[in-house]
């Protein structure tokens, strides 16, 4: 299959799976986690693969097949697009490892899923070979339909007085135990629980990645895996993954916002609620909102793909600038799903209402430290004025 008609067919499916995905949300809230029909869905439509390397099965599609992927499947279920964005963007970083941990995941069964918990709170400790690792690390989305995780750490300098190293850990199942504490109000599908190693587990060298080699683009894997698509910064496309969910549920919002709305009479006056002029701007803003995020997402999108095409290195300042964007999303989102609540009345505070749960859901979204833009906005305006960069995960 030619990539234009993978592409295609990619679009066709996920499009399809949206009115399945909307009867489930409620099984997804109850159940704390995706029903495992969804995850078979996703894995026969391939969704995990778009960004997993060629040599294990996937496709290494560019990354803006995966977002639009994502963005439509959110119109049917935040949660849905959530545990897809993180979980599928890992089967791209596992790309970047020594290829000796890639065959560790996959050499027998290339669909195996992988989950993270980035928080930098491991106990490491060198030993030879590798590390011993411990620890207790929260928000594992889609943890329990995994079967490793990667999780975060300092490791220890190989030379005393040397800076730690923060590295990406890649532990299977037997090594860790998932705490299943996943009790929120929004994003209640994503099975975002806990991961506790109690002992120290060994991980070997090779099962650990650099956060420096995410940020250089020169990864381990890619004496394997040659393709550009594994030299793109690490920081600036998992950051999107977290983000980008939004703008498919909001897009979701607005698509049931018209039909609920366009007919509807209000119950204390009788007025047409089409007719409203504070209900006509909130959907001007939400639609505007959507365009500018997918417009901004493409054009970052674009430059980062276009670099490392052309092999080239990226200035910090568009770094920067750039991962300012991606934590934009989220709030731009969240400030326009809010307008909307508002201007729909009492009747959106009901939990069946089409707009309750993607309202609680971009929120919940919103709250991702990634998706914090004032850490970084604050950093954008402070490098513009002189001052000294204080974000590396770009």
């Amino acid at each position: 299959m030619t990539d234009h008609n993978r592409v295609n067919q990619l679009m066709a499916d996920a499009r399809a799976l949206v009115p399945a995905l909307i009867e489930r949300q409620a099984e997804a809230a109850e159940l704390g986690r995706l029903p495992d029909a969804t995850i078979a869905d996703m894995q026969r439509s391939g969704f995990f693969r778009i960004m997993q390397p060629k040599r294990y099965g996937g496709f290494e599609l560019p990354p803006q097949v995966f977002f639009d992927v994502q963005q439509t499947l959110a119109e049917g279920c935040m949660s849905t697009a959530w545990v897809l964005g993180v979980v599928a963007i890992h089967n791209w970083q596992l790309g970047m490892f020594d290829d000796r941990a890639q065959q560790d995941v996959w050499s027998e069964d290339s669909s195996v899923l992988i989950s993270s918990s980035y928080m930098p709170v491991g106990k490491v400790s060198r030993v030879e070979g590798g590390y011993m690792l411990s620890g207790h690390w929260g928000f594992s989305s889609g943890s329990k339909h995994c079967q490793w995780a990667f999780l975060g750490g300092m490791a220890p300098p190989a030379t005393p007085g040397e800076a730690h190293d923060y590295r990406t850990f890649l532990v299977p199942l037997s090594d860790y135990r998932i705490v299943d504490n996943w009790d929120v109000s929004g994003l209640q599908g994503t099975g975002s629980n806990d991961i506790v190693i109690d002992e120290p587990v060994f991980v070997p060298e090779h099962r650990t990645h650099r956060s420096m080699d995410g940020f250089s683009g020169e990864n381990p894997g890619c004496a394997v895996n040659t393709s550009p698509l594994f030299t793109l910064p690490f920081g600036q496309i998992f950051t999107r993954a977290v983000a980008c969910s939004s703008i498919g549920a909001l897009q979701g919002v607005v698509n049931s916002y018209i039909e609920v709305n366009r007919e509807r009479v209000g119950l204390n006056d009788g007025a047409k609620v089409a007719q409203d002029p504070n209900v006509q701007m909130a959907l001007a803003n939400a639609v505007a909102a959507v365009a500018e995020c997918r417009a901004t997402l493409r054009d970052d999108l674009n430059y980062f793909v276009n670099s490392a095409e052309r092999g080239e290195s990226l200035e910090m300042s568009e770094r920067i600038q750039r991962r300012f964007h991606a934590a934009s999303i989220s709030k731009k989102c969240a400030d326009a799903v809010n307008e909307l609540f508002i201007a729909c009345g009492a009747q959106g505070i009901f939990r069946g209402h089409p707009l309750n749960r993607a309202w609680l859901d971009i929120n919940a979204g919103r709250q991702h430290v990634a998706n914090n833009p004032f850490k970084f906005g604050r950093n954008l305006g402070a490098t513009l004025l002189g001052a000294k960069n204080t974000d590396f995960f770009l």
